[in-house]
């Protein structure tokens, strides 16, 4: 039985190894089929990058041709417009040309026949030959702006005709003094010094395609707008120019006179100067040391923009019935009403304490150059060290009714100095349409103009009246100085027992 058993046994393996074989064969082919399929993404993945790598390529070269084509028109453009300035100056001469074959025409009056005339068709056709080319120049700049994102703007030929009649007569040598005096409050010598003081600065040189406005027009536009107050609609008529140019003109000239009059004309006084005033305020009040009478002034404007509550003048707005705004303008004057010291452009709602406080001359106070001398205020103004104010208690006695006699007209030489300037200025007497962050410039050149013509001695026209009234607030804090009670109480006492003071009220 063994030996019949292994031939079975035999039998069993060799049936069991196809079996055993063809599992084997499956996997074979399992691991086949895997390495198929990643061979089939790592072809996509190629084909992916060879997309993106070509997309890219096509990308740079779009921006390649690109760049060409701008490259392209601006080249194109440049010499477009070396072609049209070309063109343009070509045809400025043969205008030049035309107007000098003219004059040889003029000139070479008894050669009349047939080479005269033939000149003539010669110079007139040039002359079309070359507006034709300025025709076409400026339809090619059209286009080349056109064509172009950016071009440079084309400026207009065509100015609009304007009468110049009124300012032409104004300009004129037989024009009267007297006419001219009303017309810009100063005389003509006045006005032509200020014209040649602001000519370096003001001038303006002529183009090729329009001349320039001359020094005096425009130093007269700006005076005639100061002066009147008028509308730039109305200014612009006068002058035979455009509403813009007359608005620019009048904030370039108020600029030049800030920047180079200013210095000249508005200063504080050298040591000599201010002995001089120190001895006029004494034979005027008997107080000495005196170097400056200070005022406060309102000056309207429209509702601003921004902190309308900070401009409003509620004490304005109380007399008048009628809203009201205003900036400030705080100036120190000497005997004959010219301006020393100003400050200008506060909001209107600030007190006379707190625009001194803000202003230069406090500083220049607190340094100590404004020591041993005293400015002459009103009650608006504390009492300091170098600012002397009347009493303001209600029980005064004669030496301190005295004393605000004398001290009332020393203060009201600014009174009437700020009196003058906005009668000479009649901007400043109404709201004007100057921009609230121009209106320092203005007001500043104001002030400057006013000056000169106190310090030429020009006249005011009597038919020029202005009430001045700027209500006055009472400082929180009225004595900031024991010493300077003391001084103005030495002072009263002074004036009345050397017969300084006055007799009004005996």
């Amino acid at each position: 039985m063994n030996h019949n058993s292994l031939p079975n046994k035999r039998r069993r393996r060799r049936k069991e190894t196809p079996t055993n074989s063809s599992n084997g064969g499956a996997e074979n082919n399992d691991d086949f089929g895997s390495e198929n399929q990643g061979a089939v993404k790592t072809k996509e993945l190629k084909q992916i990058l060879t997309s993106l790598l070509f997309l890219e390529e096509q990308e740079k070269s779009e921006q390649e041709e690109f760049a060409k084509e701008e490259e392209e028109n601006k080249h194109l453009f440049e010499a477009n417009h070396k072609k049209t300035t070309k063109v343009m100056w070509d045809y400025y001469s043969n205008v030049q040309q035309h107007h000098s074959d003219l004059e040889q025409l003029d000139g070479v009056r008894k050669r009349k026949g047939r080479g005269n005339s033939a000149a003539v068709t010669a110079t007139a056709t040039a002359t079309a030959s070359a507006c034709a080319l300025a025709s076409a120049a400026e339809e090619e700049v059209v286009s080349s702006n056109k064509s172009s994102e950016k071009g440079a703007p084309h400026r207009r030929l065509w100015v609009k005709n304007r009468s110049k009649a009124w300012w032409d007569l104004c300009n004129s040598p037989d024009f009267p003094e007297e006419e001219f005096k009303k017309a810009f409050r100063m005389g003509k010598d006045t006005f032509e010094l200020i014209c040649n003081e602001l000519s370096s600065v003001v001038a303006k040189e002529n183009t090729m395609l329009r001349d320039a406005v001359p020094v005096k027009q425009r130093v007269a536009v700006c005076i005639w707008r100061l002066a009147t107050g008028e509308p730039l609609r109305l200014v612009s008529k006068r002058f035979g120019l455009g509403i813009s140019t007359c608005h620019k003109l009048v904030l370039e000239v108020c600029t030049a006179i800030r920047t180079v009059l200013m210095p000249k004309y508005l200063q504080w006084p050298d040591e000599k100067k201010m002995r001089d005033i120190k001895d006029e305020y004494e034979d005027m009040s008997g107080i000495t040391n005196v170097v400056g009478s200070m005022y406060t002034t309102h000056i309207p404007i429209i509702a601003p923009k921004i902190s309308v509550a900070a401009y409003f003048n509620k004490r304005h707005t109380e007399r008048n019935q009628k809203t009201s705004y205003s900036i400030t303008v705080q100036g120190v004057v000497d005997p004959r009403g010219v301006f020393t010291d100003v400050c200008i452009g506060w909001p209107g709602s600030m007190p006379d304490d707190q625009v001194l406080e803000k202003s230069a001359l406090f500083q220049r106070a607190n340094t100590g150059l404004l020591n041993n001398v005293w400015i002459v205020g009103s009650s608006g103004y504390p009492l300091m060290d170098w600012i002397l104010v009347p009493y303001t208690q209600q029980q005064l006695t004669w030496t301190q009714h005295a004393f605000n006699e004398k001290i009332g007209e020393v203060q009201r030489v600014a009174k009437e100095a700020f009196v003058r300037l906005k009668r000479r200025w009649s901007c400043l007497q109404k709201r004007t349409e100057v921009k609230l962050q121009d209106l320092p410039v203005v007001l500043g050149a104001c002030c400057v103009l006013h000056n000169i013509c106190q310090m030429r001695n020009e006249e005011m026209d009597p038919e020029l009246n202005f009430e001045l009234i700027d209500d006055e607030m009472v400082p929180e804090i009225q004595l900031r100085s024991t010493n300077a009670r003391l001084a103005r109480d030495a002072i009263a006492h002074n004036l009345l027992h050397h017969n300084h003071a006055g007799t009004s009220l005996l």
